[in-house]
């Protein structure tokens, strides 16, 4: 009997380093995960007010709150491990399951918004562009018009011909400009009124293309930081269990 009893010490012991390196770990995966959900909100915003699906948004939040929680678990894991609290490894365990989920969601959320995101932007980017550019109360839409045609090298969301349909063009308050001075190479002050490809970006497949390809490549970010701390967390939970399991067979 004394024999295995010290057998199961040596295991506990063992396995409390195991979980202690864990959770060190997985504090650092906390960190990363809320680092890129706040660097979608923070950076990587600019472009949420020309879609129209939340989604994009929500699985930023989601990482934000995953990681928060990941973070504040790792530091109960860590008490849990040391204390040797069955109740307090239930509770981390219950814990580690549910940012699980979390991740899961927010992965789900991802690839579906990757399959739909080009039928989004073809029915709605350049009815948001052209109805909402320069329009009372889409300040944002404006703003992020302007930082898409001048960072991507664009014009238009299919091509610049679109902005002949632009309400602003329209209106007549464009000052005589056929398209936005963000289309320009060279940006000064009326410059749109020009609308020829040695003053303007005539790329083929506009601005649509481009975005969808800066959203893609950031929701497989998304998705590859998810499925990381995944699989870190099937890890946690084994030894978590087994840590349980070791700790009750010294009890007994």
């Amino acid at each position: 009997m004394g024999e295995f009893n010290e057998k199961a010490t040596c295991g506990t012991i063992c396995l409390k380093y195991l979980l202690f390196t864990f959770n060190c770990c997985f504090w650092l995966a906390g960190l990363a995960v809320m680092a890129v959900g706040i660097w979608t909100l923070a950076l990587k915003s600019d472009y949420i007010s020309l879609l129209a699906s939340g989604t994009y948004l929500a699985t930023a939040y989601i990482l934000v709150v995953a990681g928060v929680v990941v973070m504040v678990t790792g530091v109960l894991g860590c008490c849990a491990t040391f204390k040797e609290r069955r109740k307090l490894l239930r509770l981390y365990f219950i814990l580690l399951l549910i940012i699980f989920l979390l991740e899961i969601i927010a992965g789900i959320l991802a690839y579906i918004y990757y399959q739909q995101l080009n039928t989004e932007l073809k029915e709605n980017l350049k009815d948001t562009m052209t109805k909402r550019y320069h329009q009372p109360g889409h300040e944002g839409v404006t703003s992020a018009v302007d930082k898409l045609q001048q960072e991507f090298h664009c014009c238009g969301s299919n091509n610049s011909q679109d902005w002949r349909d632009s309400e602003w063009v329209r209106s007549g308050q464009a000052g005589g400009r056929v398209v936005p001075d963000s289309c320009c190479k060279t940006l000064v002050p009326g410059c749109g009124q020009r609308d020829h490809a040695s003053n303007i970006y005539k790329v083929e497949g506009g601005c649509i293309t481009k975005l969808e390809t800066f959203i893609q490549e950031h929701l497989r970010v998304i998705g590859a930081v998810g499925v990381g701390i995944g699989c870190v967390q099937v890890f946690g939970m084994i030894f978590t269990c087994c840590l349980y399991r070791s700790l009750k067979l010294e009890h007994y």
